[in-house]
């Protein structure tokens, strides 16, 4: 799925990154804890989260996922923005849970990453 799909799916608004409308997204992964995200993603994935630090930016930029959806309306400050430019790294936000806009993109087609083996 393009990232410009995900953004229609989930009504979503593009904060940073115009430019990356045309990456494919293969997968899903949706956590706060980004200790999760660095010991389960294999996959270029989504970054689902409703953590809001600098830190979701560096963790993503790791695991080379290419977006970041920020749930329940939370706006990324000006730090995460400046480090999303740098790694390009794009963000959307949407006012949707991150539960819902999991499973709107499950139903969409985008696997989840898996968090167990």
């Amino acid at each position: 799925m393009l990232l410009r799909d995900v953004i229609n799916t989930l009504d979503a608004e593009l904060v940073f990154g115009e430019g990356l409308l045309e990456t494919d997204i293969h997968a899903v992964c949706s956590s706060g804890l980004m200790s999760d995200v660095l010991a389960f993603v294999k996959d270029q994935a989504l970054l689902i989260t409703g953590l809001i630090n600098p830190q979701v930016v560096r963790t993503a930029e790791i695991m080379d996922m290419k977006a970041i959806l920020f749930v329940r309306g939370k706006s990324p400050t000006e730090d995460i923005l400046k480090l999303a430019d740098e790694f390009s790294i794009a963000i959307l936000k949407t006012k949707e849970t991150m539960y819902v806009a999991g499973g709107k993109l499950y139903s969409a087609g985008l696997n989840c990453v898996k968090t167990q083996e």
